[in-house]
C-alpha cells in the first residue's frame, strides 16, 4: 500500500496516549510518510483511543465518520485502548479498514504495508491482553513546548471502576538506564519541560531492585533539561521521600503533585478497591503543604460511583472543600463492561451523577481560582508556549499557574522570570515587572 504517503493521527485521552501517538507518528515518518494535519487530506488516518469514559467509544466514531467526508478514499487505523477492549466492535463500524491492539499498535506501519489494497472487511489484529509484557518506550515531540515521556505502562491494582488493566496489560517499565536514555534524548532537541506519565508511574520498577524514587534521582540530572513534572501518582506511593526530594533537594523537580483521590468516603474508597484511605490522603497533601505552601496539588474525582448516596457524596464535598488543593478533575461514572463495579448495585441515576458534577466542577472553580489569587505578586518562572492567541502567548510557572502576556515571537519555549499581576476575566493570569532575562 505504499500509494499512501500522507498520514494524520488524532489523539484522544490520557498524556500517555500522546506520547505513543508521537511514537508512532516518527516511526511513520522514519519510513519516509509525510504528517499532516487531520483536515489536509491525509491518505491515511490514525485514531489513537481512549475508553475510560463512554464519551471517548463516541468520540471514536464521530472522528471516523469525519475521517471519511475528508477524504472517502483514506485509509483509517483504529489504535489504543479501547480497540484492544473492543476490536470487533470497532472493526464493525462502517469506514474502519484496521484495528489493531495493544501489542500490534507499534507495528502499524508493516501492518499497513502488509497489505495490498484495502479491502472491504476491516481487518482486526489483536491479542489477549495477558500476552501483552513488553514495554516499548515512548515520548511526544514537536506538538507542544513540554514532552510527555512515557516511564511506565499497564496496571495491576484492579479498581473497580476501570477497564485499563484489560485495555493495557500488567505493569511494567524499561530500565533506569534505559528510561534516562529516553530522556537524554528529548533533552537534544529544544524541549525545555518533560512530564513523566505513565498508567500508575509510581509502581515503576516493581518486581526490581529499582524504583520510582531512585529514578527521578537520576532523571533530575539530565542535562538540558529544565524541568521534570510528574503527571499522576497514586498517594499510597506517594512516599514522604518522594515529596521531600521534589520540594527540598531536587533542581528540575516542580512543586506540582497531581493526586487521585476518587472519593472522600471511606467506604466508597473500599467499593473502588483503592490502597488507601481519606486520612492517609489528607496527611499526603500535608505533607506538600508543609514543605512547600505554594505548591500546585491537582485531584481526581469521580461521581456517581455505585452506592454514593447523598450522604456519602457530601462526604466527598466537604472533604474536597477542607483541603488545601488546588483543581479537580472532575469525571462522571459510566458503567464499563467487564468491570466489578458493573455488577455492583445501589445505581446513581445519570441525572444526580451530573448534578454532583457540576457541584464538583463549581467547587474546582473556586479552589483554582483562590491558588490563583494566592499567587499573586509572587515572582515565579514561566516557560512560554508557541501559541499566538489572538494577540496573547500562554504559559505555564513552575507551580502550574497559567499565565498570559502580549505575543513576543522572541520568547517562544523559553524560560522567563515574571511576577503575577492580576486574573484576568478569562481567568488566566496576566504578569508585570517581567525580568528581561529569558533562557535560550
Amino acid at each position: 500500500m505504499n500509494q499512501y504517503k500522507k498520514v494524520a493521527f488524532y489523539t484522544l485521552g490520557c498524556k500517555l496516549n500522546f506520547s505513543e501517538t508521537s511514537t508512532i507518528a516518527r516511526n511513520f515518518e522514519d519510513a519516509g510518510y509525510s504528517k499532516v494535519g487531520f483536515n489536509d487530506f491525509p491518505d491515511i488516518f490514525v485514531i489513537n483511543t481512549c475508553s475510560v469514559t463512554e464519551n471517548a467509544d463516541k468520540k471514536c466514531r464521530q472522528l471516523v465518520k469525519k475521517a471519511r467526508k475528508i477524504n472517502p478514499e483514506s485509509f483509517i487505523a483504529i489504535i489504543g485502548c479501547y480497540a484492544q477492549l473492543k476490536p470487533e466492535e470497532i472493526k464493525a463500524i462502517q469506514g474502519v479498514n484496521i484495528v489493531l491492539g495493544a501489542n500490534e499498535k507499534f507495528d502499524i506501519v508493516d501492518h499497513i504495508e502488509s497489505l495490498e489494497s484495502p479491502s472491504d472487511e476491516a481487518i482486526a489484529n489483536y491479542g489477549k491482553i495477558k500476552e501483552v509484557k513488553e514495554f516499548v518506550p515512548s515520548y511526544s515531540y514537536g506538538d507542544r513546548t513540554r514532552s510527555f515521556l512515557k516511564i511506565q505502562d499497564g496496571c495491576d491494582y484492579f479498581c473497580t471502576f476501570c477497564t485499563i488493566p484489560l485495555a493495557r496489560g500488567k505493569s511494567r517499565n524499561a530500565s533506569i538506564e534505559k528510561t534516562v536514555e529516553e530522556a537524554e534524548e528529548i533533552a537534544a532537541t529544544k524541549i525545555k519541560e518533560v512530564v513523566l506519565t505513565g498508567v500508575n508511574i509510581g509502581d515503576f520498577g516493581q518486581g526490581s531492585d529499582e524504583n520510582f524514587f531512585e529514578l527521578i534521582k537520576k532523571l533530575d540530572k539530565v542535562d538540558g533539561i529544565e524541568r521534570f513534572r510528574i503527571s499522576s501518582i497514586e498517594p499510597n506511593l506517594l512516599s514522604d521521600e518522594i515529596i521531600d526530594f521534589c520540594l527540598k533537594n531536587a533542581d528540575k523537580f516542580v512543586p506540582h503533585f497531581h493526586i487521585p483521590l476518587q472519593s472522600g468516603s471511606d467506604l466508597l474508597l473500599e467499593k473502588m478497591r483503592r490502597k488507601y484511605t481519606s486520612s492517609l490522603y489528607t496527611d499526603r497533601v500535608q505533607q506538600i503543604k508543609r514543605l512547600a505552601p505554594n505548591a500546585c496539588i491537582g485531584v481526581d474525582v469521580i461521581v456517581g460511583f455505585p452506592g454514593e448516596t447523598d450522604e456519602e457524596f457530601m462526604k466527598t464535598y466537604n472533604f474536597l472543600k477542607d483541603l488545601d488543593i488546588s483543581y479537580l478533575h472532575v469525571f462522571t461514572y459510566s458503567e464499563r463492561a467487564n468491570t466489578t463495579a458493573n455488577k455492583m448495585k445501589d445505581v446513581v441515576p445519570v441525572h444526580v451523577r451530573k448534578d454532583r458534577s457540576k457541584m464538583l466542577h463549581i467547587l474546582s472553580d473556586k479552589k483554582k481560582r483562590a491558588f490563583y489569587e494566592s499567587q499573586l505578586g509572587e515572582n515565579l518562572t514561566v516557560l512560554w508556549e508557541s501559541e499566538n492567541h489572538d494577540g496573547w502567548m500562554h504559559g505555564f510557572t513552575q507551580n502550574y499557574v497559567k499565565v498570559k502576556r502580549p505575543y513576543d515571537a522572541a520568547l517562544e519555549n523559553k524560560m522567563q522570570d515574571i511576577t503575577l499581576e492580576q486574573i484576568d476575566s478569562d481567568g488566566i493570569v496576566s504578569v508585570k515587572n517581567v525580568i528581561e532575562k529569558a533562557t535560550a
